[in-house]
């Protein structure tokens, strides 16, 4: 049956929309984008108030599954996807067993869409067992549907290492996505190095420890030629890397976290609050306020969560035992929302660039449009819904968030994966 999603106020920079219109959504494409769409026998939904955008993607997520099915698993983390307005999700490879090869990679896929409320691109280990030693089986990967190679959560170490994986796996045509620590530099480093460490007597991890590896990766890449993509970039130093990476003309791009744009080393207090334990850690203020205007000025093209959800039990040790991350999908983008478009900082174009245009164009995805023949991938959201973030509400397992009672503004009402609904007036559809 044809649905007539009607009066949404359409935002697609890349079809340079952005006023108030009718979308028409037949076999799970968009067959007509108009004002005054009338279609007998269609299904109509009335969007008055509300936005509509290409569906958004975070390209940096961590489904758990398989393996650490306690944490998060594919059903629960696309849930928590369309609960937070994504179309599609990338997932990282530091499952169990790891995602190294095309059987696991298939796995994933086959159960993303038994179980998915969104689209899930898996991403491959670029070495065999995340271990940084012998490169993975790419080709067996990509034939099964792997978008992307990274070592999340550690990084491979050895930069001969990383270029042999990078000259060896170019020939794909897959972005290599990098994690960027220092071991030897970082060491058990557990919070920003610096008047916070010291105070709250925290092993330090220093800026350098990731900004090292920035500088490496993107040196690789001018010698393979292969893209190169930086991971939840965390310091000013790092993003002017980037840029004088880009103005070299490298294929060199990078991504940043709500919770390092919004959140500073300043917000962990003697309370020792462990959802604030991330990984890259939280930075300083004047590094949140560089990013920020990285994300301005679009040195960096892509916003993400790094949603890494873990058990309650999990997070309720020591600081310097409780594991790294916090979730992200149902806050992200609210905080973006809230914090950069209804401050002014960006406008819904540029936000529609950071969450779906660029995610896609960085991992090679099919381009979603508001646009006739383009596939149904679409998020609506109530920009003016206000809200607190609660953890009772969540539908991720897990309810590790770093801003548990914030107060925001803008929350995803309806999102549509191939025309098909997943999220209907806030709620998922099962």
């Amino acid at each position: 049956m044809a649905l007539i999603l009607k009066n949404a106020h359409v935002v697609d920079p890349s079809v340079e929309l952005d006023g108030v219109m009718d979308v028409l959504i037949e076999d799970g494409k968009i067959a007509r984008v108009a004002e005054g769409i009338e279609v007998e026998g269609a299904e109509v939904r009335d969007l008055s108030g509300k936005y509509l955008v290409p569906g958004l993607v975070d390209m940096h997520v961590h489904l758990r599954e398989p393996g650490f099915e306690h944490k998060e698993d594919i059903a629960s983390g696309t849930r928590s996807a369309a609960k937070g307005g994504f179309t599609g999700v990338c997932c990282m490879p530091n499952t169990d067993p790891v995602t190294d090869n095309g059987v696991v990679v298939g796995y994933i896929v086959a159960r993303a869409a038994q179980v998915g409320k969104c689209r899930v691109y898996p991403a491959g280990a670029m070495s065999k067992g995340l271990k940084g030693e012998i490169i993975s089986e790419m080709g067996d990967m990509v034939a099964q549907g792997a978008v992307a190679f990274t070592d999340d959560g550690r990084g491979i170490q050895d930069a001969g290492m990383m270029r042999r994986a990078m000259d060896y796996g170019k020939m794909f045509g897959r972005v290599f996505m990098s994690h960027c620590q220092d071991e030897g530099l970082v060491g058990a480093g557990q919070v920003n190095e610096g008047v916070v460490s010291t105070r709250l007597g925290l092993l330090g991890w220093p800026a350098q420890g990731e900004e090292l590896q920035i500088a490496r990766d993107i040196m690789l890449s001018e010698l393979t030629g292969c893209a190169v993509h930086i991971q939840h970039i965390s310091t000013a130093a790092g993003l002017d890397m980037v840029r004088a990476a880009k103005d070299k003309g490298l294929a060199v791009t990078c991504e940043v976290t709500p919770h390092h744009l919004f959140l500073s080393e300043d917000d962990i207090d003697s309370t020792y609050n462990t959802s604030l334990k991330v990984n890259p850690p939280l930075r300083t203020k004047a590094d949140c306020e560089a990013l920020i205007e990285g994300v301005k000025d679009g040195s960096i093209d892509a916003v993400v969560t790094d949603h890494a959800p873990h058990a309650a039990w999990e997070k309720a040790h020591e600081f310097e035992y409780a594991p790294f991350g916090m979730t992200g999908l149902e806050t992200s983008f609210a905080l973006i929302n809230t914090h950069l478009v209804k401050t002014g900082q960006i406008d819904y174009s540029q936000m529609v660039e950071l969450m779906a245009v660029a995610p896609r164009e960085i991992l090679g995805l099919e381009p979603v449009k508001i646009a006739e023949g383009s596939v149904a991938d679409i998020t609506v959201f109530d920009p003016d819904a206000e809200w607190v973030v609660d953890e009772a509400e969540f539908v991720s397992k897990s309810k590790n968030s770093g801003f548990i009672g914030a107060k925001l503004v803008g929350r995803a009402t309806d999102v549509f994966v191939g025309g098909v609904a997943t999220l209907e007036n806030g709620e998922i559809v099962e």
